[in-house]
């Protein structure tokens, strides 16, 4: 039996990103689909390397940014078609609002090629200011950032 590595996946979006991402065994459920509760977790192993590369990260020295300190407020998504088995899927994130103190993402779960789309949804984060647990404003670095993954229309 022949194992050969999946070809490099050069991930293409006219907005946002498209970040490829593994599914582990552990992700599945009985059946050999994702479980329904991995997808926030899931969209987080996408989310953090795009922040990461770009300066806003926890390490074991703690916070890079104040602005990694936040919370998701809502998390909604629908299902179109289960995802089977192990392997990799891409997630493609953008943001539909940047606001002072929280922003709005929308994401898809695609198959390597993109034809297929297993879920969509959207998820809320507030950033909080460590000390009083309330809303705080964006540093200008995050801003910077978050600017880059406004969809074109959310953008002007």
């Amino acid at each position: 039996m022949t194992h050969t590595a999946l070809a490099p996946v050069e991930p293409k979006v006219d907005y946002g990103h498209a970040e490829p991402i593994a599914i582990y065994f552990d992700d599945l459920d009985a059946m050999g689909i994702v479980h329904n509760a991995r997808y926030a977790v899931l969209l987080e192993r996408a989310v953090t390397p795009y922040w990461t590369a770009r300066g806003h990260y926890l390490d074991h020295n703690g916070l890079s940014t104040p602005d990694v300190f936040h919370a998701v407020r809502e998390f909604a998504i629908t299902y179109h078609l289960p995802i089977r088995g192990a392997g990799e899927v891409l997630v493609h994130f953008w943001l539909d609002k940047l606001g002072e103190t929280s922003a709005q993402y929308r994401f898809r779960f695609l198959s390597r090629d993109g034809r297929t789309c297993y879920a969509e949804g959207k998820r809320a984060i507030v950033k909080l200011d460590q000390a009083t647990l309330r809303p705080a404003p964006w540093t200008a670095s995050a801003r910077e950032v978050a600017t880059s993954l406004l969809k074109p229309e959310e953008a002007a």
